[in-house]
Protein backbone atom coordinates (compact mmCIF):
# COMPACT_ATOMS: atom_id res chain seq x y z
CA UNK A 1 0.00 0.00 0.00
CA UNK A 2 0.98 3.73 -1.05
CA UNK A 3 1.78 6.09 1.34
CA UNK A 4 -0.91 8.51 -0.45
CA UNK A 5 -3.29 5.64 -0.03
CA UNK A 6 -2.81 5.00 3.82
CA UNK A 7 -3.02 9.14 4.25
CA UNK A 8 -6.68 8.65 2.23
CA UNK A 9 -8.31 5.61 4.12
CA UNK A 10 -11.10 5.78 6.40
CA UNK A 11 -10.84 4.70 9.76
CA UNK A 12 -13.77 2.29 9.76
CA UNK A 13 -17.00 2.84 11.88
CA UNK A 14 -17.76 -0.09 13.71
CA UNK A 15 -20.80 0.78 15.61
CA UNK A 16 -23.36 2.89 16.10
CA UNK A 17 -26.11 3.83 18.11
CA UNK A 18 -28.79 6.72 19.33
CA UNK A 19 -28.72 4.72 22.75
CA UNK A 20 -31.96 4.90 24.74
CA UNK A 21 -33.99 7.57 25.74
CA UNK A 22 -35.27 8.57 29.28
CA UNK A 23 -37.44 11.17 29.66
CA UNK A 24 -35.05 14.45 28.82
CA UNK A 25 -32.10 12.49 29.10
CA UNK A 26 -30.82 9.90 26.27
CA UNK A 27 -28.18 7.32 27.13
CA UNK A 28 -25.40 6.71 24.73
CA UNK A 29 -23.31 4.66 26.76
CA UNK A 30 -23.88 2.45 29.35
CA UNK A 31 -20.65 -0.03 31.55
CA UNK A 32 -22.52 -3.06 30.76
CA UNK A 33 -23.17 -2.35 27.21
CA UNK A 34 -20.64 -0.16 25.24
CA UNK A 35 -18.40 0.74 28.22
CA UNK A 36 -16.86 -2.76 28.08
CA UNK A 37 -15.11 -1.91 24.25
CA UNK A 38 -14.75 2.17 24.87
CA UNK A 39 -13.27 2.00 28.62
CA UNK A 40 -12.05 4.05 30.46
CA UNK A 41 -14.93 5.93 28.44
CA UNK A 42 -18.00 3.82 30.39
CA UNK A 43 -20.77 6.09 30.39
CA UNK A 44 -21.92 8.76 28.73
CA UNK A 45 -25.24 10.75 28.82
CA UNK A 46 -26.54 13.98 26.42
CA UNK A 47 -29.53 15.63 28.49
CA UNK A 48 -31.14 18.34 27.81
CA UNK A 49 -34.28 19.99 29.00
CA UNK A 50 -36.25 23.25 29.16
CA UNK A 51 -36.49 24.70 32.81
CA UNK A 52 -40.35 25.05 32.46
CA UNK A 53 -41.36 22.02 31.88
CA UNK A 54 -40.46 20.90 35.27
CA UNK A 55 -37.13 19.16 34.98
CA UNK A 56 -35.88 20.50 38.82
CA UNK A 57 -32.30 18.76 38.15
CA UNK A 58 -30.57 15.91 39.45
CA UNK A 59 -30.96 15.49 43.25
CA UNK A 60 -28.13 14.64 45.28
CA UNK A 61 -26.68 11.20 44.49
CA UNK A 62 -23.30 9.42 44.99
CA UNK A 63 -20.34 7.73 43.15
CA UNK A 64 -17.25 5.69 43.92
CA UNK A 65 -14.42 4.28 42.01
CA UNK A 66 -15.05 6.69 38.54
CA UNK A 67 -14.97 10.32 37.59
CA UNK A 68 -17.50 12.38 36.02
CA UNK A 69 -17.27 15.38 33.00
CA UNK A 70 -19.98 17.15 32.84
CA UNK A 71 -19.67 19.51 29.74
CA UNK A 72 -22.29 21.97 30.27
CA UNK A 73 -23.32 23.37 26.75
CA UNK A 74 -25.93 25.91 27.59
CA UNK A 75 -27.86 27.08 31.43
CA UNK A 76 -26.00 27.87 34.13
CA UNK A 77 -25.97 25.21 36.98
CA UNK A 78 -25.91 25.64 40.60
CA UNK A 79 -23.94 22.43 42.04
CA UNK A 80 -22.90 21.39 45.87
CA UNK A 81 -20.95 17.88 46.66
CA UNK A 82 -19.65 16.47 49.84
CA UNK A 83 -15.93 18.19 49.24
CA UNK A 84 -17.47 21.11 50.74
CA UNK A 85 -17.84 22.80 46.87
CA UNK A 86 -20.59 24.65 45.95
CA UNK A 87 -21.99 27.65 43.33
CA UNK A 88 -22.73 28.31 40.12
CA UNK A 89 -21.24 26.44 36.56
CA UNK A 90 -21.71 28.74 33.86
CA UNK A 91 -23.01 27.55 30.45
CA UNK A 92 -19.87 26.34 28.12
CA UNK A 93 -17.92 25.21 31.82
CA UNK A 94 -16.78 21.80 32.98
CA UNK A 95 -17.69 19.97 36.48
CA UNK A 96 -14.93 17.50 37.15
CA UNK A 97 -15.96 14.90 40.01
CA UNK A 98 -13.49 12.39 41.12
CA UNK A 99 -15.45 10.35 42.84
CA UNK A 100 -12.11 7.86 44.08
CA UNK A 101 -13.72 6.11 47.46
CA UNK A 102 -16.99 8.20 47.57
CA UNK A 103 -18.61 11.49 46.99
CA UNK A 104 -22.49 12.37 46.89
CA UNK A 105 -23.30 15.95 44.40
CA UNK A 106 -25.92 17.58 43.15
CA UNK A 107 -27.11 20.21 40.12
CA UNK A 108 -30.02 22.01 39.67
CA UNK A 109 -31.08 25.14 37.21
CA UNK A 110 -29.66 28.26 38.46
CA UNK A 111 -32.46 30.88 39.05
CA UNK A 112 -33.86 32.67 35.52
CA UNK A 113 -32.35 30.11 33.20
CA UNK A 114 -34.79 28.63 30.63
CA UNK A 115 -32.58 25.76 28.94
CA UNK A 116 -30.22 23.24 30.22
CA UNK A 117 -28.31 21.40 27.66
CA UNK A 118 -24.51 19.19 27.68
CA UNK A 119 -22.90 15.83 28.38
CA UNK A 120 -21.99 13.53 31.12
CA UNK A 121 -19.28 11.39 30.79
CA UNK A 122 -18.21 8.66 33.49
CA UNK A 123 -14.77 7.32 33.22
CA UNK A 124 -13.29 4.08 34.57
CA UNK A 125 -10.31 5.01 37.29
CA UNK A 126 -7.32 2.89 37.28
CA UNK A 127 -6.74 0.94 40.60
CA UNK A 128 -4.42 3.97 42.19
CA UNK A 129 -7.41 6.27 42.46
CA UNK A 130 -10.64 4.21 42.66
CA UNK A 131 -10.57 4.60 46.48
CA UNK A 132 -8.93 7.92 46.68
CA UNK A 133 -9.90 10.82 48.52
CA UNK A 134 -12.26 12.25 46.19
CA UNK A 135 -11.66 16.12 44.19
CA UNK A 136 -13.85 18.45 42.78
CA UNK A 137 -12.69 20.68 39.81
CA UNK A 138 -14.79 23.38 38.47
CA UNK A 139 -13.78 25.64 34.94
CA UNK A 140 -15.44 28.45 34.03
CA UNK A 141 -15.90 28.90 29.90
CA UNK A 142 -12.26 30.95 30.10
CA UNK A 143 -10.79 28.34 31.79
CA UNK A 144 -11.32 25.65 29.13
CA UNK A 145 -8.53 26.23 26.81
CA UNK A 146 -9.28 25.96 22.99
CA UNK A 147 -7.36 24.39 19.75
CA UNK A 148 -8.93 25.37 16.42
CA UNK A 149 -12.15 24.02 16.50
CA UNK A 150 -11.74 21.75 19.41
CA UNK A 151 -12.68 22.75 23.08
CA UNK A 152 -9.90 20.44 25.65
CA UNK A 153 -12.06 19.11 28.39
CA UNK A 154 -9.57 16.48 29.24
CA UNK A 155 -6.02 15.15 28.21
CA UNK A 156 -4.25 17.52 25.97
CA UNK A 157 -4.56 18.73 21.95
CA UNK A 158 -2.27 20.47 20.08
CA UNK A 159 -0.18 22.86 22.17
CA UNK A 160 -3.25 23.07 25.09
CA UNK A 161 -3.88 21.06 27.89
CA UNK A 162 -6.54 20.91 30.34
CA UNK A 163 -6.29 21.95 33.72
CA UNK A 164 -8.16 18.53 35.07
CA UNK A 165 -5.26 16.17 36.08
CA UNK A 166 -6.15 13.09 33.73
CA UNK A 167 -6.33 9.58 35.29
CA UNK A 168 -4.77 7.86 32.76
CA UNK A 169 -3.99 9.09 28.80
CA UNK A 170 -6.96 10.00 27.25
CA UNK A 171 -8.38 13.04 25.66
CA UNK A 172 -12.27 13.98 25.58
CA UNK A 173 -12.71 17.17 23.05
CA UNK A 174 -16.02 19.59 22.74
CA UNK A 175 -15.67 20.17 18.59
CA UNK A 176 -17.38 23.03 16.46
CA UNK A 177 -17.21 22.90 12.85
CA UNK A 178 -19.02 25.26 10.14
CA UNK A 179 -21.05 23.60 7.21
CA UNK A 180 -18.69 22.16 4.87
CA UNK A 181 -15.44 22.57 7.15
CA UNK A 182 -12.97 19.64 7.61
CA UNK A 183 -11.16 18.73 10.36
CA UNK A 184 -8.69 15.76 11.19
CA UNK A 185 -7.91 14.51 14.64
CA UNK A 186 -4.67 12.39 15.21
CA UNK A 187 -4.82 10.81 18.45
CA UNK A 188 -1.35 10.77 20.20
CA UNK A 189 0.07 7.09 20.70
CA UNK A 190 -1.33 4.47 21.83
CA UNK A 191 -5.14 5.85 21.28
CA UNK A 192 -6.56 3.03 20.17
CA UNK A 193 -9.65 3.66 21.68
CA UNK A 194 -11.75 6.10 19.85
CA UNK A 195 -15.47 7.38 19.33
CA UNK A 196 -17.55 10.60 18.88
CA UNK A 197 -20.92 11.75 19.89
CA UNK A 198 -23.16 14.82 17.67
CA UNK A 199 -24.96 16.96 19.40
CA UNK A 200 -25.89 19.39 16.67
CA UNK A 201 -25.51 18.87 12.78
CA UNK A 202 -24.37 15.98 11.05
CA UNK A 203 -20.71 15.24 10.17
CA UNK A 204 -19.54 12.83 7.52
CA UNK A 205 -16.76 10.77 9.16
CA UNK A 206 -16.31 7.68 6.80
CA UNK A 207 -19.69 7.40 7.05
CA UNK A 208 -22.60 9.65 8.41
CA UNK A 209 -23.24 10.23 11.79
CA UNK A 210 -26.10 12.08 12.73
CA UNK A 211 -27.30 14.27 15.48
CA UNK A 212 -27.67 12.47 18.11
CA UNK A 213 -25.83 9.55 17.40
CA UNK A 214 -22.41 8.06 18.98
CA UNK A 215 -20.12 6.35 16.54
CA UNK A 216 -17.76 4.16 17.33
CA UNK A 217 -14.17 3.56 15.59
CA UNK A 218 -12.61 0.39 15.23
CA UNK A 219 -9.28 0.15 17.60
CA UNK A 220 -6.70 2.05 15.96
CA UNK A 221 -3.96 4.45 16.00
CA UNK A 222 -4.81 5.82 12.43
CA UNK A 223 -6.24 9.26 12.10
CA UNK A 224 -10.09 10.26 12.16
CA UNK A 225 -11.10 12.58 9.34
CA UNK A 226 -14.25 14.89 9.66
CA UNK A 227 -16.31 17.23 7.08
CA UNK A 228 -19.29 19.19 9.08
CA UNK A 229 -22.79 18.81 7.30
CA UNK A 230 -24.34 21.73 8.14
CA UNK A 231 -23.06 23.62 11.41
CA UNK A 232 -21.87 20.59 13.67
CA UNK A 233 -20.58 20.49 17.22
CA UNK A 234 -19.89 16.96 18.93
CA UNK A 235 -17.42 15.34 21.52
CA UNK A 236 -14.53 13.07 20.59
CA UNK A 237 -12.83 10.87 22.94
CA UNK A 238 -9.57 8.76 22.28
CA UNK A 239 -7.15 6.77 24.79
CA UNK A 240 -5.51 3.79 26.22
CA UNK A 241 -7.40 0.90 26.76
CA UNK A 242 -8.14 0.87 30.56
CA UNK A 243 -6.68 -2.52 31.33
CA UNK A 244 -8.88 -3.40 34.12
CA UNK A 245 -12.71 -5.27 34.69
CA UNK A 246 -15.35 -3.27 35.33
CA UNK A 247 -16.95 -4.34 38.76
CA UNK A 248 -20.91 -2.03 38.86
CA UNK A 249 -22.41 -1.14 41.53
CA UNK A 250 -25.57 1.38 41.42
CA UNK A 251 -23.76 4.41 40.90
CA UNK A 252 -20.23 3.00 40.90
CA UNK A 253 -17.65 1.36 38.68
CA UNK A 254 -14.67 -0.36 40.34
CA UNK A 255 -11.70 -2.80 39.26
CA UNK A 256 -12.53 -5.18 41.89
CA UNK A 257 -14.91 -6.69 44.06
CA UNK A 258 -13.45 -5.74 47.16
CA UNK A 259 -12.74 -2.03 46.19
CA UNK A 260 -16.68 -1.74 45.25
CA UNK A 261 -17.07 -2.52 48.58
CA UNK A 262 -14.89 -0.14 50.08
CA UNK A 263 -16.20 2.53 47.97
CA UNK A 264 -20.34 1.87 48.76
CA UNK A 265 -19.39 1.52 52.69
CA UNK A 266 -18.20 4.73 52.56
CA UNK A 267 -21.03 6.01 50.32
CA UNK A 268 -23.13 4.60 53.12
CA UNK A 269 -21.82 6.26 55.45
CA UNK A 270 -21.35 9.80 53.79
CA UNK A 271 -25.42 8.99 53.02
CA UNK A 272 -25.97 8.54 57.08
CA UNK A 273 -24.15 11.63 57.81
CA UNK A 274 -26.69 14.15 55.23
CA UNK A 275 -29.50 11.97 56.49
CA UNK A 276 -28.79 13.07 59.75
CA UNK A 277 -27.80 16.96 58.80
CA UNK A 278 -31.89 17.27 56.22
CA UNK A 279 -29.42 17.06 53.37
CA UNK A 280 -31.52 13.85 51.88
CA UNK A 281 -35.30 12.68 51.81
Amino acid sequence: MTAAAVATEARAIVYRTRGAQHGPITRLMSPGDLGEFLKPFVFLDLFGFDVGGGHKGFGMHPHSGIATLTWLIEGDTLYEDTTGEQGVLRGGGVEWMRAGNGVWHTGAPAPGVKRVRGFQLWVALPASEENALAQSIYLAPSQVPQEGPARVLLGRYGAVQSAIPAPAPMNYLAVELKDGERWRYTPPAGHTIGWVAVNAGRLDAGGPIDTGELAVFEESGEAIDFTARGDTSFVLGSAVKHPHELVMGHYSVHTSRATLDQGEAEIRRIGATLRQEGRLG
